[in-house]
């Protein structure tokens, strides 16, 4: 039987079809949103209960050629590995939807979106999600609560739910939200740059756009849930796996062990590493007291006791693993320009964390290419972050693999808090590249403030600084809680909240929050931003100190820019762009041209060059020839500029090449056109 059901609500009108197609999946949805069609399923692995302490969920989203009535880009007409968008709006889904999970929840479970037909005008991010919560929610999975997700947008000082993606373009912020209908789940933000502006947001005014978002969830998923209700199966018998501590295992490690664990976390709070609880866990198995327990028994029971101590600490002692203040930002240190041969480089070390990011400037012809399902065409991307977290930054002996899940959605979110900082120019691409030599919390954000200066040390234009800080939190209810600024490793992996928010002095520019916890209230996510603003300033002050002592690198291209008459463009770049790379080769430069400004933009290492190439081109608009209109019949002296078989190659007065073809040759016929012509010669011919 085939169940469906329409909802024209927040701006979307969407369609929802179960029971159609994948019906052998434990959850399936055939979605419609305008011309999109998406499949949206979910499978579990009843048979298998994971070893590890984790949800093994994995999420998948797929966008098929096809959808837009064309072949895969590339030699191969084929789906392969899905690109950065892709990704990112699987990582989406996954951080929106494990929290609704129940704990103990261990069997593997992957949720898969198929986009099948797609439409420009649809967000397909908030598409996918809704699909997937709603394949997941009429699943026989034990979930019981809906999850959507809003995107606002901001157009002449209006907020604008869910905008479409022309309305998009014209928005001061992109903010995504998921959420249930009580809680907020999961936020991206950034803002959109305009007319050479930022459009920092102020703390006010995220709050009151995010207080909006959680009033469209609320009505949303309360709806969602109504009408879904009606086609509820029973729940599959799940197995949960037993997280009920042995209370006399958990006495002999509080009693034996809490000195010893306390140095760990104290260890805990320089490196990201937690190997000295494994060791702890080894040892205890050859004492005679733990012979009844295995390894794993007890370091479940370490880790717990571990938590509760970091945690209690923090709350009762109103201290930190590292003795910090809640406000207290690590120490800070930043060299700039410390690659000699890069074009530009940051090292940004605060604490245990330290980032090594590097910039290089290009043209119009370095930008990324790439394709979006729904265009017709390709697009270049000018700006890239590109994030890389090699093991040794946490002491691990890993092999360098191709860039994570984690690398990528790191990246985006520095390329989303950079960007609308820089005042862009037509034809540049910039490439930031952070090396994270060093990890203890927050190598994001340290990329983030090393990528701005990076931007400065090569003298790029911006609107201002952007330094980024990373929140915490733990709660144990609404009056008992600690939030903390710039927190470790440790304190992320046992707090209830990862809040990473990135700006200027004027405000936020991106910002990425998951929650651990059920929900969080509007009035502690507003003091939570206060709170990252203090540090974020205290950064800034840091951060413009050493952007006064900069020393720009040798390596730093450098450029000239210049008019010429827009109509002697085509002569600067020859047929078939023969001048052009006649001059790149001869004075080693790049070029850039705008044929319709008449801009000339020169750039290389050497500045006699530059200056050589600029009169190069000046004299020869000077000394372009007038443009002649060819018309049939008419006669024009040519000069001979190759020989060939079947004639010759005249160079003509527009600086064009004609054919004249070897039976024109001579009046009687002739076997070598070299017998009667000589290059170089100048002769009469007749178009």
């Amino acid at each position: 039987m085939v169940n469906r059901f329409e909802f024209d609500l927040n701006n979307l009108q969407e369609k929802y079809e179960f029971g159609k197609v994948a019906k052998q999946a434990n959850g399936a949805v055939w979605y419609k949103i305008g011309d999109a069609v998406l499949l949206a399923t979910v499978v579990i692995d009843e048979t298998e209960i994971s070893d590890a302490d984790f949800l093994p969920l994995t999420v998948q989203y797929v966008e098929k050629a096809y959808a837009a009535a064309k072949f895969p880009g590339g030699f191969i007409k084929r789906e392969t590995k899905p690109g950065d968008f892709e990704t990112l709006t699987a990582r989406i889904i996954d951080r929106s939807l494990r929290p609704l999970f129940p704990k103990g929840f261990t069997h593997p479970v992957v949720i898969t979106v198929m986009v099948f037909s797609a439409d420009l005008n649809v967000d397909l991010q908030v598409a996918a999600l809704n699909a997937a919560s709603s394949a997941l929610f009429t699943s026989n999975l034990p979930i019981n609560k809906s999850v959507t997700a809003v995107r606002l947008g901001k157009i002449d000082g209006d907020l604008i739910i869910n905008p479409d993606n022309i309305q998009i373009q014209n928005s001061q912020l992109d903010l995504f939200i998921a959420g249930s209908k009580d809680e907020l789940l999961m936020i991206e933000m950034r803002s959109i740059a305009s007319n050479n502006k930022s459009n920092a947001m102020p703390e006010d005014d995220l709050i009151k756009a995010i207080a909006k978002a959680s009033d469209v969830l609320s009505l949303a998923n309360t709806m969602y849930e109504e009408q879904f209700l009606t086609i509820a199966v029973d729940p599959v018998n799940i197995t949960l796996k037993d997280s009920n501590i042995d209370q006399d295992l958990l006495e002999l490690i509080q009693n034996n062990c809490t000195n010893k664990i306390k140095i760990i976390i104290s260890n805990m709070a320089k490196s990201e590493r937690n190997s000295e609880l494994t060791s702890l866990a080894k040892q205890l198995t050859e004492d005679d007291n733990y012979t009844n327990f295995t390894e794993n028994d007890i370091l479940k029971v370490i880790q717990k006791v571990k938590k509760d101590l970091l945690r209690s600490v923090i709350l009762n002692d109103k201290k930190r693993a590292d003795g910090r203040g809640f406000k207290e930002v690590r120490e800070i240190s930043i060299e700039t320009n410390v690659l000699p041969s890069a074009h530009s480089s940051c090292l940004f070390t605060r604490g245990q964390t330290q980032a090594l990011v590097s910039l290089t400037i290009g043209g119009g012809q370095d930008a990324q290419m790439y394709e979006m399902v729904s265009d017709k065409k390709s697009s270049q991307e000018d700006f890239m972050v590109h994030y890389n977290f090699p093991g040794f930054s946490v002491g691990e002996p890993s092999r360098l693999a191709p860039p994570s899940r984690r690398e990528l959605g790191h990246g985006n979110l520095g390329k989303r808090a950079l960007e609308p900082s820089i005042v862009k120019e037509d034809g540049v691409t910039l490439r930031l590249v952070s090396e994270i030599l060093e990890s203890n919390g927050s190598s994001s954000m340290a990329t983030i403030c090393g990528g701005s200066l990076a931007l400065k040390a090569a003298n790029i234009e911006t609107t201002e600084l952007i330094a980024g800080v990373a929140m915490g939190l733990v709660k144990e209810d609404d009056t008992n809680y600690a939030i903390l600024t710039d927190i470790l490793g440790l304190e992320d992996h046992d707090g209830d909240m990862d809040f990473k928010v990135a700006g200027s002095k004027a405000g936020i520019t991106a910002m990425q929050m998951d929650i651990k916890l059920g929900g969080i209230s509007l009035d502690l996510l507003k003091e939570a931003l206060f709170q990252a603003q203090e540090g974020r300033l205290h950064i800034l002050d840091l951060m413009e100190e050493a952007g006064q002592n900069i020393v720009f690198s040798k390596a730093l291209p450098q450029v000239i820019k210049f008019n010429v008459d827009a109509s002697k463009v085509p002569d600067i770049i020859g047929q078939g762009g023969k001048v052009i790379r006649e001059i790149i080769e001869k004075f080693s430069v790049a070029i850039d041209l705008d044929r319709k400004a008449g801009i000339v933009k020169i750039s290389g290492d050497n500045s006699n060059n530059l200056n050589d190439a600029k009169d190069y081109i000046i004299n020869l608009t000077k000394n372009a020839p007038v443009k002649v209109k060819y018309a049939e019949g008419m006669k024009v002296v040519g000069k001979v500029k190759k020989i060939v078989d079947f004639g010759a190659f005249i160079g003509l007065p527009n600086g064009e090449d004609g054919l004249l073809h070897i039976s024109k040759v001579a009046k009687e016929r002739v076997k070598n056109v070299s017998d009667v012509l000589d290059i170089d010669e100048e002769i009469n011919v007749i178009i």
